[in-house]
């Protein structure tokens, strides 16, 4: 009776292996196709297909678009130069302050500088206007001798109409005998992303 039993579900067994060949043929697996770039060439943690900046600085710290996040600094330079009576020659005292000024102007490419004569009431105003513009023109050719282009240090003459000092004695118009200029220099630098290995300055 067993054996009876066996072989009628073997035969089953077979003919529906058959049938389920015959039903359903059998089919590749599918290869996918990757349309977007999934590579990061700059290594800074987005793929090129989103990475609106290519070519990242490498260790710096990123946005979800793949730029580097900027740092922005500014630094302040000054200059102040006293002038003698019915004088627009420069004191050689004051030579160094313009040097540093050249120097300044070198290291901030974009920055660019008014260079601002003034002169004391004693005077006509108008004799004052075009000894305060003399002034500043001498200050802009000093600037010119250190390598800065005449169009980064405009000149501008104020005469006696902006004084410093309103006094009358011999210490206001020596105030006011004068050749000033502010210039802000800005730098941006990408910002380096903290890691373990990062050294911290002492």
């Amino acid at each position: 009776m067993k054996f009876i039993l066996v072989v009628p579900s073997l035969v089953l067994s077979i003919s529906t292996m058959v049938w389920a060949e015959q039903d359903y043929p059998y089919i590749d697996t599918p290869t996918a196709v990757q349309v977007s770039d999934l590579q990061d060439d700059d290594r800074d943690g987005v793929v090129n297909a989103r990475d609106i900046c290519p070519g990242t600085p490498r260790e710096s710290q990123v946005d979800n678009d793949g730029c580097g996040e900027l740092m922005r600094s500014e630094e302040v330079r000054q200059l102040k130069i006293l002038f003698a009576h019915n004088s627009f020659e420069i004191n050689p005292i004051f030579s160094e302050q313009i040097r540093t000024m050249a120097e300044f102007l070198k290291t901030y490419k974009t920055a660019s500088i008014e260079i601002q004569g003034y002169a004391s009431k004693i005077g006509s105003p108008e004799y004052n206007l075009e000894l305060s513009k003399k002034r500043a023109n001498n200050v802009q050719k000093r600037l010119i001798s250190y390598g800065i282009t005449r169009d980064r240090a405009r000149i501008v003459g104020y005469g006696e109409s902006k004084l410093e000092s309103q006094g009358d004695d011999p210490t206001s118009h020596a105030i006011n005998r004068k050749v000033t200029a502010t210039v802000v220099g800005l730098k941006e630098a990408v910002i380096e992303e903290w890691t373990i290995f990062t050294t911290i300055k002492k």
